[in-house]
């Protein structure tokens, strides 16, 4: 028996930060060059973080049929490929909660042959599969665009107006939010042991590691 000490096995690693929604479809569509048939995306994130986003560039360079949007209220959309590529299966696992609900989604029956990619799947599709990509998307706290209402201000306008049909302005969330995201892209399983991450990161700030597991 070798007393030799195990040496973690290193986990592919990028992460790239993005200036703006157009940057975040960017890198989506950069991961697209990298996905084939068979493969399990997982996004995770807050509410408003860019999910999807960044599914948006995935669907869109896969070439698949339709706009990809937040399914929530479908829990699962497919995208079929308007060519000979695979088809794009979009689950949005946020209102699931338990393994039970996933299995009733069969996802397995078309991993083969489509790109699943599965928002809020953390500890509920990892049995899917043990070659995955797994990204967190990122808001910086506080990011707001130049110029915008402080969002300090904002929440207190917001307080009071809550009782109130006409005290205080309405103001849309989206404009203060400045669109800087940092995306981190984990590549687990031997399916991507040799596949570089660099491209990820073309034309944006990032930085590529191996995590030991």
């Amino acid at each position: 028996m070798s007393g030799a000490p195990h040496t973690p096995e290193a986990v592919p690693e990028i992460t790239v930060a993005t200036g703006d929604a157009d940057e975040t479809r960017g890198l989506g569509a950069r991961l697209a060059h990298l996905l084939r048939a068979g493969d399990l995306v997982m996004l995770s994130g807050g509410l408003g973080a860019g999910k999807t986003t960044l599914a948006q560039g995935i669907g869109a360079a896969l070439g698949v049929r339709g706009r990809v949007s937040s399914p929530t209220f479908i829990i699962a959309r497919v995208h079929p490929s308007l060519s000979d590529g695979p088809d794009l299966i979009h689950v949005d696992a946020y209102r699931i909660t338990s393994l039970e609900e996933i299995d009733a989604l069969d996802l397995d029956s078309s991993l083969d042959r489509s790109v699943t990619l599965v928002e809020w799947g953390e500890e509920k599709v990892e049995a899917l599969s043990p070659d995955r990509l797994e990204i967190q998307v990122l808001r910086p706290h506080g990011a707001v665009r130049a110029g915008a209402p402080r969002l300090d201000d904002v929440r207190a306008d917001s307080q009071r107006s809550a009782g109130s049909a006409t005290e205080g302005p309405v103001v849309d969330l989206g404009e203060v939010d400045d669109g800087n995201r940092t995306i981190t892209v984990r590549a687990l399983g031997p399916r991507w042991a040799d596949v570089d991450l660099g491209p990820l990161g073309t034309g944006a700030s990032h930085r590529q590691s191996g995590a030991p597991l």
